[in-house]
C-alpha cells in the first residue's frame, strides 16, 4: 500500500536550489499527493522559486507579512497542516524548514498517528529534529553529481574521521538492543531503531550512501551476509566485536 504524503515547504526558510533533490528524496518515502509552499510572493527573494514550482507541480500559497517582525508564513503553514490532518487524506507529512517554530506542529501530527519527515539545514534546532520521525539534512541531498566526482578513497578517509566515539557507541548499543543470543542483529532492525533513537541519523551525513558500508568502515563491528530464503537479496547481520 502506497503512503500518501503532504509536503509543506517554508519558502522563507529554504532556497529553491534544493528542490529537485528534495523531491526525489521525498518520493522514497511515499507519494507526495499534496505539495504546497508558503511565502509572500510579492517579495523579490522568492522570484527564483517560480520556475521550479512549475517543474515540480508545487502549489504556491500567498501569505502577506501583515506585521513587521512576525512570521505569517509559519502560521499559514500550521493552519493548513491541521486542515489537511482533519481531512484524513494523507498518511504522513513532510515539513520542509529549519525553523524550530514547527516543533509543536510535528509533535501534534505524530500524536494524531501521522508519520512526520523533517527536511532542513544542519543549523536546524534540536527540538524540531527530535519532534520528527525522521529528519534529513538538506545539504546531503545537494550536488550528488559533484560528490560522485570525488575519488572514493579521499571521500571515505575524510568522512570516516567524522564518525565520533559517540556515534560508534550509539550504533553499538543499538546492535545490543536487537541482537539475538549470539550477539547478531539484523541490519534492517538496527537501522530502524537508530532512526527512532536519533531522527537525524543518516549514513549519508558521514559520506556513505548506505548503513552497511558505514558500519563496515568501523573495525568495532563484524558483518555477515546470509542467504535469504524468501528472495534473491542477501540478508545483512551485524555484531559487536568482543
Amino acid at each position: 500500500m502506497e503512503i500518501n504524503l503532504a509536503v509543506l515547504i517554508d519558502g522563507d526558510n529554504i532556497t529553491s536550489a534544493y528542490v529537485k533533490e528534495m523531491m526525489e528524496e521525498i518520493a522514497k518515502y511515499g507519494n507526495p499527493t499534496i505539495k504546497r509552499i508558503y511565502g509572500d510572493w510579492t517579495q523579490p527573494h522568492l522570484a527564483k522559486w517560480k520556475k521550479v514550482l512549475l517543474e515540480n507541480a508545487i502549489n504556491p500559497i500567498q501569505q502577506y507579512g501583515y506585521t513587521q517582525g512576525k512570521n505569517a508564513t509559519d502560521s499559514a503553514m500550521i493552519i493548513d497542516a491541521m486542515d489537511i490532518l482533519y481531512s484524513d487524506k494523507v498518511d504522513g507529512f513532510c515539513l520542509v524548514s529549519s525553523d524550530s517554530d514547527f516543533t509543536r506542529l510535528a509533535t501534534r501530527l505524530r500524536e494524531a498517528g501521522k508519520n512526520v519527515i523533517g527536511i532542513g539545514e544542519k543549523k536546524t534546532p534540536e527540538p524540531f529534529i527530535v519532534a520528527c520521525d525522521k529528519f534529513i539534512y538538506i545539504e546531503i541531498l545537494k550536488n550528488k553529481s559533484k560528490q560522485d566526482n570525488i575519488s572514493k578513497e579521499k571521500n571515505t578517509k575524510n568522512d570516516v574521521d567524522k564518525i565520533t566515539p559517540k556515534v560508534i557507541a550509539l550504533i553499538a548499543s543499538t546492535i545490543s538492543d536487537v541482537a539475538d543470543e549470539d550477539g547478531w542483529a539484523f541490519l534492517g532492525d538496527v537501522g530502524s531503531l537508530l532512526q527512532k533513537k536519533q531522527p537525524n541519523f543518516d549514513s549519508r551525513n558521514y559520506g556513505f550512501q548506505k548503513l552497511t558500508p558505514m558500519i563496515n568502515s568501523i573495525n568495532q563491528f563484524e558483518i555477515e551476509s546470509r542467504d535469504n530464503q524468501k528472495g534473491r537479496l542477501k540478508l545483512i547481520y551485524v555484531k559487536n566485536k568482543e
